[in-house]
């Protein structure tokens, strides 16, 4: 579970800026996201020789980035570099030589630019701001981070890379959060509208629960679901929607435990 190892690692430090105010969490977010851009546009690329095949590139004719975005390369960037040196001090059954997925430790660094923003977002709503202003605040936030972010990449300053949390990743990601925060809070809080939220509540007040269980349990529920309605009910809607229809009924059932655990007030919490 990267994205878990990636939060625990950053928690600490977004606990700390957490008694610090709002200024200082977006100098704080300058200084993740451009500290860690030019980290990687520092690093040297690859000699023209380098092997992608053998550092779990399957098809370097298509994953592999050109010009600057090569800085961002999977498995050939800084982060690859560093765990390997880091993990290698750790004893092993053998070396390590690169992350099958790509995911690397210092990803941590600009996950932790994504949790400030969430920071920011907490202050914006728990400010003493009038609602509208909160409103508009919050979507013009998320405006600027889409733009900003799919610029960077468009450009090729920055491509934007889940995987790896790229800082133009950060900050388009952090723009639709933004917006659906804005349009939840104008919604739920200022328009009073909150009845179509419950299964959304069943979610949030057992997030932890709800990220294990669909790492941990969608499988077996795949599994279980075709072996009692049928391998072919998943296509029930045609060949194209097999995989948007399977998503469907994991997800359902999955919403139904932590509906069961909700009613009994069984809540995960760290």
């Amino acid at each position: 579970m990267p994205i878990l190892s990636q939060i625990g690692l950053g928690y600490t430090f977004l606990f700390l800026l957490g008694m610090r105010p709002m200024r200082d969490h977006w100098i704080a977010l300058a200084a993740v996201l451009i500290g860690y851009w030019a980290a990687f546009a520092l690093y040297p690329l690859p000699g023209a020789g380098f092997d992608y095949a053998s550092v779990g590139v399957k098809d370097p004719g298509a994953e592999v980035l050109g010009g600057f975005a090569a800085h961002w390369n999977k498995n050939s960037n800084l982060a690859w570099a560093f765990d390997t040196w880091f993990l290698n001090l750790f004893s092993g059954e053998k070396p390590f030589l690169f992350n099958g997925g790509g995911y690397a430790t210092l990803s941590f660094i600009p996950t932790l630019g994504t949790m400030i923003l969430g920071l920011i977002a907490g202050g914006i709503l728990r400010s003493n701001r009038a609602p509208r202003e909160k409103i508009n605040t919050l979507a013009i936030a998320g405006v600027a981070g889409l733009l900003l972010g799919a610029a960077l990449g468009w450009a090729g300053i920055c491509p934007v890379v889940k995987r790896i949390w790229t800082p133009s990743w950060t900050l388009f990601s952090g723009g639709w959060c933004f917006l659906f925060t804005a349009a939840f809070y104008l919604i739920i809080d200022a328009w009073q509208r909150k009845a179509w939220a419950f299964p959304l509540v069943v979610i949030g007040m057992n997030s932890i629960a709800a990220y294990c269980f669909a790492h941990l349990f969608e499988g077996f529920v795949i599994e279980n679901l075709a072996t009692h309605l049928g391998k072919d009910f998943f296509a029930i809607f045609g060949e194209p929607y097999k995989f948007l229809f399977r998503g469907v009924l994991v997800l359902l059932v999955l919403w139904l435990m932590l509906f069961w655990m909700y009613r009994r007030k069984i809540f995960l919490r760290i």
